[in-house]
Order: structure tokens, then sequence, then C-alpha cells
């Protein structure tokens, strides 16, 4: 179906991976993994078109029709979100007008036997043909379908794209994506600005409708739900497995043991072969038998270790200052811009030391109810933070508050104050910011890079009340996995919101839902908290 011939990427004389071979068949749903910097996200470009590789080429048939949503996107603002994502069919709408042109053409010329008239036949021919072999599409009902699964509302289609965050424009541009019907879809960190209903949407879409997948995605939940097999991309090179992530993670552990095995085994035989030429070199009588073991030497092609991501990325919040026993107590709380109610008469109360999530659809308060708790909106009610409460507070948009012409050193030597200060490499080293790379600027950081170094900042000061708006957006799955347990070992109080499911497993004891103006409390858990949400979707399709 798709071919990728032995793609390489050289920068700057390195390279980043070379002799990447695999097909891509008609219904692969392929997860494509790696460590951050691996080279992903390039290779995801190479087989969009989008990017060029320095060695090798990608094939597939002709009129195969690739689809690629990348992280981050440019978007312009000159259209309804019913007209832009009404542009998913601009082919089909273009080949309807192109048909109709050339036909009143040829009801206006009389050169019936020239060439061009010929053509012009010809044309238009192949082209009805194309475009009545297209099942006949009513496009308005499929582009609002769609964008009510991925959580727009109505009353949203005629607004205008530019009054919508980054995060719902991605969702139009994936709205596109889904209604061209592609043959492969390319998604690089789909889920990163979906809410649990919308991801639970998209991976059912792409179950049952779509034809090949690849995706790049650090919801582990996700990938394990949507994908059957698994590319890595390590130390320049990849491995194919047939296998789901889960799985995939057991095989790629058995398959380091036993490269850690084949290598030790090859250094003891080097160590003997350099021991015996050591011991006899210059000895007339050995000339032959040191010259035959130099030359095995040089032909023996070293075995290597597939990297583990080793970088001990030791995360530790500083101990917490003792609170009073209800840090956040809300009362009968209700905001409203204008006319339009986020919320009304909510109540809520949080305990010292306990875990909580604020879930529910982008739009429903979540972010409102945590600038209310940090007093930087008016509201009616009451809202009162216990005794000795200091939060710390990480904002989704917080990477991109960085300043950007500083280093990553400079970034963190001006916050750091008293004894820390002697520690500022230490404590960049424990998040993988090591030797040189200290010195690189803000600004030609990755996603990922950013979101660390902001959560480097949060660390630096002890608070007792943390709030995290999405801090998981754009880290790799080790990361999260070092800072979910440093949540979990965090003596004071969370709250955060968070879209990933995996994240929030094991992490929080309760959920507050936002949702319908309102924000009900559920004591239990995010997997008890999706069961019972099935339970009333299955209600409400009833009613």
């Amino acid at each position: 179906m798709i071919s990728v011939d032995n793609v390489g990427v050289i920068h700057s004389g390195s390279t980043l991976f070379s002799n990447v071979s695999f097909a891509i068949n008609e219904t692969d749903k392929i997860a494509l993994m790696g460590k951050n910097g691996a080279g992903k996200s390039t290779l995801l470009k190479i087989i969009a078109g989008e990017t060029k590789p320095s060695l090798g080429s990608v094939s597939a048939p002709k009129d195969f029709v690739v689809a690629y949503l990348p992280q981050h996107l440019l978007t312009s603002d000159d259209c309804s979100v019913m007209e832009e994502t009404s542009k998913a069919f601009a082919s089909y709408l273009n080949m309807k007008t192109e048909i109709e042109r050339i036909n009143e053409e040829l009801t206006v010329r009389t050169d019936y036997e020239s060439d061009e008239y010929y053509k012009l036949i010809e044309q238009v021919s192949e082209l009805s043909e194309k475009f009545y072999a297209i099942e006949e599409v009513n496009y308005e009902a499929e582009v609002e379908k769609v964008l009510l699964g991925l959580g727009f509302e109505r009353a949203d289609l005629t607004r205008s794209t530019s009054e919508f965050s980054g995060g719902w424009r991605m969702r139009i541009e994936l709205a596109k994506i889904l209604l061209q019907k592609p043959d492969l879809i390319l998604l690089d960190e789909p889920t990163n600005h979906l809410d649990i209903e919308s991801i639970q949407w998209l991976e059912d879409f792409l179950l049952n409708k779509a034809k090949a997948v690849v995706v790049i995605s650090h919801d582990r939940a996700f990938v394990d739900n949507i994908t059957t097999r698994t590319i890595e991309v390590t130390m320049g090179r990849i491995y194919d497995y047939k296998a789901k992530y889960s799985h995939y993670l057991e095989l790629r552990k058995e398959r380091r043991e036993q490269q850690q095995k084949q290598y030790e085994e090859q250094q003891a035989t080097i160590a003997d072969i350099q021991g015996f030429i050591d011991r006899f070199k210059g000895t007339y009588s050995k000339t032959l038998q040191v010259q035959s073991r130099v030359k095995m030497l040089e032909k023996m092609e070293i075995i290597e270790v597939d990297e583990v991501d080793s970088s001990a990325l030791k995360l530790r919040f500083p101990p917490s200052p003792r609170s009073g026993n209800y840090p956040v107590i809300v009362e009968d709380m209700s905001k409203k811009y204008d006319d339009h109610v986020v919320f009304k008469n909510a109540s809520m109360t949080i305990e010292r030391g306990q875990k909580v999530s604020f879930v529910g659809k982008n739009g429903e308060g979540k972010s409102t109810m945590i600038k209310a708790i940090m007093g930087e909106i008016d509201f009616e009610g009451k809202c009162e933070l216990g005794h000795n409460s200091m939060i710390g507070y990480f904002a989704q948009n917080q990477a991109s508050l960085l300043d950007e012409n500083l280093t990553i050193f400079e970034t963190i030597d001006y916050i750091a104050v008293g004894e820390i200060r002697t520690k500022v490499k230490d404590i960049l080293g424990a998040f993988m910011f090591q030797g040189d790379a200290i010195n690189k600027k803000v600004k030609v950081l990755s996603g990922g890079e950013k979101t660390r170094l902001a959560m480097i900042k949060l660390l630096l000061e002890p608070v007792n009340l943390l709030i995290l708006d999405e801090p998981t957006n754009h880290l790799d799955m080790k990361t999260k996995d070092i800072i979910k347990d440093a949540l979990k070992a965090f003596d004071g109080t969370l709250i955060i919101v968070s879209h990933d499911r995996d994240f929030l497993d094991g992490l929080v004891t309760k959920v507050f839902e936002f949702g319908n103006k309102r924000v009900k409390e559920h004591f239990e858990d995010i997997n008890g908290f999706l069961r019972n949400k099935k339970i009333e979707n299955l209600k409400e399709v009833e009613r």
C-alpha cells in the first residue's frame, strides 16, 4: 500500500536515523514510539510528504490520499467553524464546479472536430467517472456530525474560528482530516487538546471508520485501544512489532535483555583477544597469530544495546508546609460572563492531602474554577482558602510563558534562591538537561523540553496546594510516569485538570465533573467515574 524504503535523515552531519524500511498496509493501526528527539515526528512528516528524507524514498499508489495532523498548527481565521471544516470537501466540490464549467464550454463551442474539443470531452468524461464513483454526500450533515462528536455545540458552528483557542482549532483540523476519508491518517499527539468524551469518540471513529492509521501519542490508554502494531524509533533505526503498545513493552524488554547478554559475551571475547595481542605483541614466533587477531578485531561488528531511557529523573517535591484541614472550601459559587452561565451553585470541600481531578468537556468551567480559587476573577458565592494555603500553579500554557531568549540554565538560575543555587546543574541534570544542553536557548526546545523546564520552576518553591492544568501535554511516557510517582509522593493537596486517563489512574481519589452548568462530586477514582459516566450517557441516549 505505502512503502518506506531505506529512508535516512542527516542534520548538520549527524544522522537522526538511516536505512529505515517498512510497509503500511490497508487497515494497519500503528503506534510510532520512541523517546523525545528519536525522530518520530520527522518520520511522520516524511510519510506525509511534508519533508524530504536525506536518503531513500516513500512510494504510494496513484490517487492515494494521506491526511496529516501535526502537533502545532498555523491556522487562518477568515470564516466560521462550519465553513472551515467544509473545506474537507474542497476537492469534491471543485470537481463538481469543473464538470459544470467544461459542460458549459462544450455547449457554446462549435469547433466539434478540433483537437481541443476532443480534449475537453476526454477531460469531462474522466472527471465525471471519478465524480460519480464517489458516494453522494450530504456534506453539511457529515460536517455537523463530526464536529459535535469532537465536542462542539451546535451554536458553535456559525461562530468565527478566531473566537476559539488553539486546542479547539486543532479539533477543526482533525474534523477536516476525518471527513476526507483518507487512505492513511497520520496523527501527531491528537489527544493533547481533547477531553475524555472526545477521546472516546475519536477512538471509536479510528477503530470502526478509518482505514490505515499511524499515531504518535503519549496517551497510553488511547494507543493501546486503537493500535495493533508498534514501530519503535531508537538509536537511528527501527524495530517493528506486530503487537499493541503494552505487549510491545514486554517484547522490547526481552530484546534488550538478549542484546545485553550477547554484548557481555562479545566484550569478554574482545578482552581475551586483546589480552593475547598485548601479551605477545613483539614476540617473533607469535607475529602471525597476533596479526590474525588484530584483523579479527577490526572486522568484528560490535553489538550495541539499544538505549534504555535511563536518565534518572528523580523528581521530588519539597516537603509541604502544613496547611489547615480544608485548603479549599467552595459554597454556592456561580459564575457567568454576560448572559453565558458557566456554572451555578457549585460547592466543594477539599481536605488536606487529598488528590482530586477536575474533568469535563472543554468550556464547562474547569479553568474558571481554578481562576476563582486563585482569586483571579469575581464570582457569586463563597470560596475560601484554608489556613496557610500556599498555591503552586502550573498553567496549560506554562511552557509558552517561558522567556525564549534565556538559556535553560539562566531560566532556573534567575529564580533559584539561597542554598538551592549551588545545585541548579544537579536539578537540571535530573530533568535530562545535561552537559552543554543547559546553554541552549529556550526558543530551540521541543514542547516536551519546555514543559519539563516549566515543571522545574514549580519545584523550586515549597507549596502545599498544587494546581496543575494539563501538565502532561508534550511529555513522553517515561517522564509522565516519573512526574506521576512524584505527585503520588507529594504530601500536600493536589487539584489536577487532565484528559489523560492513564495519568489520573492511581493518582486521584475523587473526581469533580463539570458539565451542564453544574459541578458534580464523584467519590471514586477515575475508572469508577468512567464506568458510571458510560451508564449516564446510555440514560441520556434513552431519554
